[in-house]
């Protein structure tokens, strides 16, 4: 079971009443520096979507938990910038010494130049920027400059928790499908023109030398550098300590070296080094532009062979979703037991772990569990405290979002369960979001369409109604990797094409704030359509669903439903009965059998 510090989000840091003061300590910092403002980002150096407690500076400064943000500190003002998940969540988690921004709508250079005087210096840390928003920021600003410093927060930090050193082991190549060598010669010979390829994203260097580690809460990732030469060989940065039970896993294609020694390896690297701009930190740009190296600009060369599984991986998402599936079958038969009773969002979060972990194959969850009654499910990415615990409360929606990382999978499944008898508008919207979910279920379309080309067939139902959702449609998921990964998207903003074997989120929703949240999430894995008659496309796409887990009948509104669609719901269910039934106790198995009764019946 989870630590009970598992539902204090950062302890203690997340207390409003704590930013003033630590606000007060940057800003002498900042005056002792001749700064006119500094930028903390919810960012690490290896750029990751989750930091480890000794980044966690936004959250220690602000007491904003969120897994995306800025805070943007001048002498007079400070903002937090909070994209649409997090809207709600910032307006209690802050002092009001502290000003909620809406981002991207309103970008930092934006705020920036309405906020400070002419001529400002606003201090950033090179390491906490990657190239592209430190090129993009710096090329927007109109009235202020960037200056590189040492990290001011680390400063003014008492007990900064240390960096973390989790142990590392190796993947194996059974549940991998590829040996890590042939991983390394086959993205050896991709770097042309490049000689090299710096590797800063965490998952990116988990996936190719095959390891797992445990730097990041909830994500097995290690902490590290790599480099990558044409030569086929890799250099290692990454403390030698956390690498003791690796053996001769690594083998003789890689080097290590002491993390200390990056950027001087960095300085002596011969021919053009590639980079990813979306991710390298700004301070390795600067590193191989004061030695004078010539640098490509391109994509992480892990990116897209990392996204797109191959079948063993595919194979162990589907085995990780079957066992997490009775897992939610089993929560959700004791949660229609004892709703509402005297149950908490901590007592929901708790048991259904509970049940992940009596598979016996649970290694962690895959996330803070969201566990949102009532209004709480309106905030998007709601995590529960012992400070915020509400109970459960006939007439309420519950809403569910969670997963477990398996050695085989990852997987992440949220449902929106009825709390007794709720009203007709949270049908009514809870139908409209399942209409959505089913369409981009059902979806074949031409290969080479993204994510942005997908995201409306997910909100058309909504949108019919003059109603939407502040989020995007689906994100990419790793194997037994990180539950958030890219470069794939269903989104406005998801450019990248959809390809065989990409895994992805289909989790609409709608949010009524004050009152109550709805999201359905199913896991899916791009796969090629099968061919029609006539067809004249050269090749379709549709998608695989991998997660199988009752929907709640209860909540569907069966007139809003074109035929296709009752068929859909029904075919589901009969498939979750078949997939699932086998090895449940008989106390779930009854509940199965009516949780997934063709519709009408």
């Amino acid at each position: 079971m989870s630590d009970p510090a598992y539902f204090q989000t950062f302890v203690e840091t997340a207390r409003p009443e704590q930013g003033p003061p630590r606000l007060a300590a940057l800003r002498a910092e900042m005056a002792d520096m001749g700064l006119d403002g500094f930028i903390v980002p919810r960012a690490d150096a290896f750029q990751g979507e989750y930091v480890a407690p000794h980044d966690d500076r936004l959250a220690w400064l602000t007491g904003f938990t969120g897994s995306a943000g800025h805070c943007v500190v001048l002498a007079e003002k400070a903002g937090v910038f909070v994209d649409g998940r997090y809207r709600l969540q910032v307006r209690n988690q802050v002092a009001e010494d502290y000003t909620p921004v809406d981002w991207p709508e309103i970008s930092l250079a934006e705020w920036i130049n309405a906020q400070a005087a002419q001529g400002a210096r606003i201090g950033i840390d090179p390491w906490l920027l990657s190239v592209d928003q430190a090129e993009r920021l710096e090329g927007d600003l109109d009235n202020a400059r960037l200056v590189r410093t040492d990290n001011l927060v680390d400063r003014v930090w008492p007990n900064q928790p240390a960096p973390p050193m989790g142990p590392v082991t190796a993947h194996p190549v059974q549940l991998a499908g590829e040996a890590h060598g042939d991983k390394i010669a086959r993205l050896a010979q991709t770097l042309a023109p490049a000689d090299h390829a710096v590797i800063t994203q965490p998952d990116s260097l988990a996936w190719l030398l095959n390891i797992r580690g445990s730097d990041i809460p909830r994500n097995p990732v290690p902490h590290g550098f790599a480099v990558l030469h044409a030569t086929g060989r890799v250099s290692l940065f990454m403390a030698a300590a956390k690498l003791t039970a690796l053996g001769e896993h690594l083998g003789d294609a890689v080097t290590l070296h002491g993390p200390e020694d990056f950027l001087a390896a960095l300085a002596g690297l011969e021919g053009v080094v590639g980079i990813d701009p979306a991710t390298c930190p700004l301070a390795v740009l600067d590193a191989l532009e004061a030695a004078e190296i010539e640098v490509h600009r391109a994509d992480d060369p892990c990116l897209l062979p990392k996204a797109c599984k191959n079948p063993t991986e595919i194979a162990g998402a589907r085995a990780a979703h079957h066992r997490d599936g009775q897992a939610m079958c089993r929560f959700l038969a004791w949660l229609d037991r004892t709703a509402p009773g005297d149950l908490h969002e901590t007592d929901v979060a708790r048991r259904l772990e509970t049940f992940r972990r009596e598979t016996g194959a649970l290694l962690d969850i895959a996330f803070e569990t969201i566990s949102g009654a009532g209004p709480h499910g309106a905030i998007v990415h709601y995590r529960v405290t012992e400070k915020t615990d509400a109970p459960i409360e006939a007439g309420q929606l519950l809403l569910v979002d969670s997963g477990g990382q398996y050695r085989d999978g990852t997987t992440d499944v949220t449902r929106t369960i009825a709390i007794g008898a709720v009203g007709d508008e949270e049908c009514r919207n809870y139908t409209r979001v399942l209409k959505g979910m089913i369409a981009v279920s059902r979806l074949r379309w031409p290969a080479g369409l993204a994510g942005r080309d997908i995201d409306p067939f997910a909100r058309q139902a909504l949108w019919q109604a003059g109603l939407d959702y502040g989020h995007g449609t689906g994100h990419g998921v790793g194997a037994y990797l990180s539950v958030h990964e890219g470069p794939q998207r269903i989104a406005r903003t998801g450019q990248v094409p959809l390809k065989p074997g990409m895994i992805l989120s289909n989790e609409p929703g709608f949010y009524r704030e004050g009152a109550y949240g709805i999201r359905i999430e199913n896991l899916v894995v791009v796969q090629k359509a099968a061919e029609l008659p006539g067809q004249t496309v050269a090749e379709m796409l549709s998608f695989e669903t991998l997660t199988y887990v009752p929907l709640d009948r209860r909540l569907i509104v069966q007139e809003m439903l074109t035929r296709d669609e009752r068929d859909w719901i029904d075919e589901y269910h009969a498939e979750c009965r078949t997939r699932l039934a086998e090895g449940l106790d008989p106390e779930t198995r009854l509940w199965l059998e009516a949780a997934t009764a063709p519709l009408g019946a």
